[in-house]
């Protein structure tokens, strides 16, 4: 069995800062790629960043410049650095990644909890 643990959230004030890690643990052959999404109050959940093995990135308009997604993939971890959180960026926000079991050839989507981030004076 494997899963991913996230942990970092809280609240904070509009311009703050926060990072967020997941960490993947269980029985891994490997983790591909990783990624962060959220998902606000009365709407979908939508994807924050992602990051390939080889640390290619992708990010969603909304968080360009401000969100830093990095790994390390020694340790099985991604992190989320959020710089200038809006009121906006309240959601809770969950870590996503493609793992292979030790005991399948196949890669599972798997996902985290979730993580509460509140931006609010």
């Amino acid at each position: 069995q494997v899963q991913l643990v996230e942990s970092g959230g809280g609240l904070v004030q509009p311009g703050g800062s926060l990072r967020l890690s997941c960490v993947a643990s269980g029985n891994i052959f490997s983790v591909n790629a990783m990624g962060w999404y959220r998902q606000a109050p009365g709407k979908q959940r939508e994807l924050v960043a992602d990051i390939t093995t080889g640390g290619s990135t992708n990010y969603a308009d909304s968080v360009k410049g401000r969100f830093t997604i990095s790994r390390d993939n020694a340790k099985k971890t991604v992190y989320l650095q959020m710089n200038s959180l809006k009121p906006e960026d309240t959601a809770v926000y969950y870590c996503n990644a493609a793992i292979q079991p030790k005991t399948s050839y196949r890669y599972l989507g798997v996902w985290g909890q979730g993580t509460l981030v509140t931006v609010s004076s």
